[in-house]
């Protein structure tokens, strides 16, 4: 007999990530999570510049439109790679590329 009809349910995040596994989706899950935080974090500014942004392994590369931009960006790369994996929840950026 059941025990309980909650036990034979699981919870809409575990199924998720269960359909995502089977599916082998989660680099391409990643990958939108990745892009989606740099918009987030980074800002319509930093995103008018932005003209591609793609992410491999644990490796973000960003193209810029501003020289400029990108040099000045150059220098706050750690704290960028710190704010990005803080809004993401995991250290899923290892490397940020600026070009």
């Amino acid at each position: 007999m059941r025990k309980n009809k909650k036990d034979d349910f699981l919870n809409m995040s575990e199924a998720l990530n269960d359909f995502k596994a089977q599916n082998k989706l989660q680099k391409g899950f990643a990958r939108v999570d990745v892009e989606t935080a740099w918009k987030e974090v980074m800002g319509n500014g930093i995103m008018t510049y932005t003209t591609q942004i793609k992410y491999s392994g644990t490796t973000l590369f960003i193209s810029l439109s501003s020289s400029v931009l990108r040099e000045e960006l150059l220098y706050g790369r750690t704290k960028i790679m710190e704010n990005l994996n803080n809004h993401l929840g995991s250290n899923m950026i290892e490397k940020l590329v600026l070009r």
